[in-house]
């Protein structure tokens, strides 16, 4: 079949090819034979058609109600292809959907988008015999409605059971959870208590006692909580109960101990006229008496000696000892379950040459009535 360029060279090639005699008198038509096929012109093809469909277009496009749809998908094709477009295998509602087509794209325009814009949207590119097809998903999704139907199952202790039934309207997207809240009847404050929570039924512990509790349940999708959320219709009394204390029997710690010295008495010397003190330690139960010996004579009602016991410490203060208080001290500590002793040795040395310089000096003052010079020297 001649395309129109052959069809239009062949006509000029005739007219060159007339003689003047043809072009003074009318020309004479090619009379077409009865039966032969009339002359049709097609168009060649020079680029195939295609459609460039975005990745984020090849999975489902979701928006939220009232957003705007927005779609330019650019496609290929020479001579200019025809674009159309089906919702649904129908045709679009052009009260809603505006299209516009372009030599190398196609806009779908949605200005505020309602569920019933959710769908499978086919775009059809055509050119001659061949066409290409591409399929896109729209999701329109709002916020659920509200659980149904919440009651509260039963209250122990510190915790409360919730049981509520599914909404009714998910958003027209799978829910992902619901939130649960308490609040105190005190305070009037709503606290999440459990997220993303998939059941229906739940336990709320960790209540505190003599507090009255309120909970409510909001449903959560994509595009978020739930507009209202019900309330338990009754509250949860959390009541102090009667705490009864079960001691268990037990044989309580003997700490009864016979006398036993932890720290010894200390042999020590001492000097005339210096007050000496003796020191030792006893541990015993019931608390024992403390008695003090000297040469094995008891010497409690002496009042040259001063005797003291606190907290298992015994100590003895010989006040100002002469040369005839050396000797050997005993302490004995003494209760129902025995007794104990320690002993020690006090040696008591004088200040004999002290004295004795002393007294030298005093003789030498009576008599010469003057203090004793110090270039005399009184020897050993």
């Amino acid at each position: 079949m001649e395309t129109a360029l052959e069809v239009a060279s062949g006509s000029q090639r005739q007219v060159e090819d007339a003689g003047p005699s043809d072009a003074e008198g009318p020309q004479a038509l090619p009379r077409q034979e009865a039966g032969s096929p009339s002359l049709q012109l097609l168009p060649s093809i020079e680029e195939h058609p295609k459609i460039w469909l975005p990745r984020a277009l090849r999975q489902t496009y979701i928006r939220k109600v009232g957003d705007t749809v927005n779609l330019l998908i650019p496609f290929q094709g020479k001579p200019k292809p025809q674009a159309t477009w089906t919702h649904n295998g129908c045709a679009l509602d052009n009260s809603r959907v505006s299209v516009r087509n372009g030599d190398r794209d196609t806009i779908l325009f949605i200005r505020e988008a309602q569920r019933a814009d959710s769908g499978c949207y086919q775009l059809r590119v055509q050119l001659g015999g061949l066409e290409a097809t591409a399929t896109i998903n729209i999701l329109v999704i709002e916020r659920p409605g509200p659980p149904q139907s919440i009651k509260l199952v039963e209250v122990w202790g510190c915790s409360a059971t919730l049981e509520w039934t599914p909404p009714q309207d998910t958003g027209n997207i799978a829910l992902l959870g619901y939130t649960v809240q308490k609040a105190d009847t005190k305070s009037g404050l709503w606290f999440t208590v459990l997220d993303c929570y998939h059941r229906t039924s739940c336990i709320i512990s960790d209540l505190i006692i003599g507090n009255s509790y309120a909970f409510r349940v909001f449903a959560e999708n994509q595009c978020g909580l739930s507009e209202t959320a019900p309330v338990t219709a009754d509250l949860a009394h959390i009541q102090k109960s009667a705490t009864v204390y079960k001691t268990k029997g037990f044989s309580q710690w003997d700490f009864s101990e016979a006398p036993k010295f932890t720290q010894p008495l200390a042999d020590c010397t001492t000097i005339t006229g210096y007050d000496t003190q003796l020191f030792c330690c006893v541990r015993a139960s019931p608390r024992p008496k403390i008695i003090w010996l000297k040469n094995k004579m008891d010497i409690q009602g002496n009042p040259k000696y001063r005797a003291l016991s606190h907290l298992g410490i015994c100590s003895l203060e010989i006040r100002k000892p002469g040369p005839f208080d050396g000797g050997i001290y005993t302490c004995k500590a003494i209760n129902a379950l025995g007794e104990a002793s320690v002993d020690c040795r006090v040696d008591v040395k004088v200040k004999f040459r002290v004295d004795l310089c002393s007294s030298v000096k005093a003789v030498w003052n009576r008599l010469t009535g003057s203090d004793m010079p110090r270039s005399v020297s009184l020897g050993d």
